[in-house]
């Protein structure tokens, strides 16, 4: 491998660290559901809240982050990104209330821009042939980093159980979920000081009249003989605009004529990638697999299942999506998702419940589990009348703190075929519309406009995702686990629908290539 190779890998590699950090963020707080509730004594949409903090978060920092890329950097901003991570990570481990933990949580979702800045700058530095794979490394690394939470959660709720002392006197069995959050400093910490390491963006460089330093950069990442070609077109699509815009003018012409196909792209996968409803799945994943009725602790080892099966379809769609293309990867990947949420939303809907006699007997660890005596040999069609029917009996409190036992004592389900449906569910996300709407976003908008262009649409994906977020335990308990995913399944059929007749292919392309494909295609004159 060449130094400059060597280089853009090295680069690419360090920002995209970023990923790791966002992904063990977003998925370390499926662990402390339970806790969390249980502590402050939570209604399902103050959980809601408190797990969809960050994206409230990102919704502020999407307006400013445009700016600040512009003004200050890329590699500047995402230094700022990463002593969020870090403050926020050490300040919600340490909560002391329900606010305080929603603000701290708000204050790492400030964060979570990096992910949109990591493809800016990813894309910025790669070669054409190269930028699916190495802006997809971003996405590699968050699926690393959910993989590292559910092993994390199920390593401390195993410490918890101990008898050891050392894990009494780190205070772990008792204050379980702090732990948990307070793992990611490390790596919070580790990335900021990476960050030192890679160089300025050449398009951020050459925006700034800076081209000779622009040149040295590029020497770094580029042939010798490919970078007079790349100064000449990052050059063309700058000049191709007016640098001293607002932010109001540049938003207006994305949704001008000239960029109508690009818009419409860029909003229809947005909305539809979080639509699918991966992050009801990635952040609740416990809460999740307690509905197949396998018990607490099964449900947490089975959550690390979520993250090998998100690690090995990334680096299948990583190797792919330079040889196959965006389009087909998006569109045949909606279809695979459509058809998995199908098939769990038929286990879940076949799925009935019932408490036998001897599973009371059971379940000693009910305080006066003889109330559950009304309910015994009652059958019931779904879960919501089953946990409606366990609020009557029990109380709220009770019901929702013994929900996994109670689960895993009534459920007649198809495990198995649910468990099958929600890994593929997440082998199609992460192979197609999870990395591959990155891919698109480095791609498909002209320098001038990126800066804004890639943090407006991901506002528009981060308020989708606070959506998903915020109201999945209230749909989880007004809905049905069922209908709830079949809702996902019937968004994300609508956004398929619309990418069929307006995605176009982009792999191979340089830039400027991009813009040429996607732009309206002048009227034949008479």
């Amino acid at each position: 491998m060449g130094s400059y190779k060597r280089n853009a890998f090295t680069y690419a590699t360090i920002v995209a660290m970023g990923g790791f950090v966002f992904g063990l963020d977003a998925a370390l707080i499926s662990g402390t559901v339970k806790f969390i509730t249980q502590e402050f004594s939570l209604t399902d949409l103050e959980l809601g809240s408190v797990v969809g903090a960050p994206a409230m978060g990102v919704l502020l920092a999407l307006v400013f982050v445009g700016h600040a890329c512009n003004k200050y950097g890329r590699r500047t901003t995402l230094m700022i990104a990463a002593t969020l991570y870090l403050i926020s990570a050490a300040c919600s481990s340490l909560a002391p209330t329900y606010s305080t933990l929603i603000a701290a949580r708000f204050l790492g979702g400030l964060a979570f821009s990096s992910i949109s800045l990591a493809s800016m700058y990813i894309g910025e530095i790669a070669p054409p042939k190269w930028r699916g794979k190495l802006v997809s490394m971003t996405q590699i690394n968050i699926v690393v980093g959910l993989s590292a939470a559910y092993f994390i959660n199920y390593m401390i709720l195993g410490l918890a159980d101990s008898d050891a002392h050392w894990v009494a006197a780190l205070g772990i069995n008792e204050y379980t979920w702090r732990w948990m959050l307070a793992t990611e400093v490390i790596f919070a910490l580790l990335w900021f000081v990476l960050l030192f390491f890679i160089p300025r963006s050449p398009a951020w460089l050459l925006y700034q009249g800076r081209e000779e330093e622009a040149k040295q950069m590029l020497l770094k990442v580029t042939p010798e003989t490919e970078i007079a070609q790349k100064i000449q077109e990052m050059r063309y699509s700058i000049e191709n605009s007016n640098q001293d815009r607002s932010m109001l003018t540049q938003l207006k012409e994305i949704f001008a004529k000239p960029m109508r196909v690009t818009m419409i792209i860029a909003m229809t996968i947005a909305i539809a990638q979080q639509a699918t409803g991966i992050n009801a799945i990635l952040f609740y994943a416990p809460t999740v697999f307690e509905q197949l009725g396998i018990g607490t602790d099964a449900a947490f080892a089975q959550a690390i299942y979520i993250g090998l099966t998100s690690i090995v379809f990334t680096v299948l769609g990583l190797l792919l999506v330079d040889r196959m293309g965006r389009r087909p990867m998006i569109i045949w990947g909606m279809l695979w998702i459509v058809l998995s949420l199908g098939v769990c939303y038929y286990g879940f809907n076949t799925a009935n419940y019932t408490i036998t006699e001897s599973a009371i007997t059971e379940m000693s660890s009910i305080p006066n589990a003889e109330r559950l005596t009304p309910l015994i040999d009652v059958p019931f069609d779904n879960d919501i009348s089953f946990k409606s029917a366990l609020i009557e009996t029990l109380g709220e409190k009770d019901a929702r703190n013994y929900s996994g036992l109670l689960l895993q004592k009534a459920a007649d389900i198809n495990a198995l075929l649910i468990l099958l449906g929600i890994l593929s569910f997440i082998g199609a996300f992460h192979f197609s519309v999870g990395p591959v709407m990155w891919v698109l976003f480095s791609e498909i908008f002209p320098i001038s406009l990126r800066g804004i262009a890639i943090p407006f649409f991901t506002l528009i994906t981060s308020f989708v995702s606070y959506l998903v977020q915020k109201f999945f335990p209230w749909q989880l308990a007004t809905m049905g686990i069922s209908l709830t995913l079949l809702f996902y399944a019937i968004i994300v059929t609508i956004g398929m629908v619309i990418l069929y007749f307006y995605l176009k292919e982009t792999k191979n392309m340089s830039i400027e290539e991009v813009q040429l494909a996607l732009a309206p295609k002048p009227k034949p004159q008479p």
